[in-house]
């Protein structure tokens, strides 16, 4: 096998590598879904009280890799008066 081919060959391998990568923004909103849980889901003994239905949706979102709630989380804690994380 020649180098190009050889190269090639790497290069497809690594892809899953690379797509596994945590980008930016899923790190800024996994910070946002932490400080959210922090603020809004009180624990007292065994019971939870979550925090608004749309904002545990957007954290669960976050959690998952997905930044479809970003927007969410910052409003509700711009709301709370919560310093937003800083965005990488």
């Amino acid at each position: 096998m020649g180098i190009s081919k050889t190269l090639l060959v790497m290069a497809i391998a690594l892809l899953p590598l690379a797509a596994a990568a945590e980008t930016p923004d899923s790190v800024y909103c996994k910070a946002l879904a932490s400080e959210y849980q922090k603020y809004y889901v009180k624990t007292s003994g065994h019971m939870i009280q979550p925090g608004p239905i749309d904002g545990n949706i957007a954290s669960d979102q976050c959690m998952a890799g997905n930044t479809a709630g970003i927007p969410v989380l910052e409003r509700y804690l711009r709301d709370a008066k919560v310093t937003l994380p800083p965005r990488g």
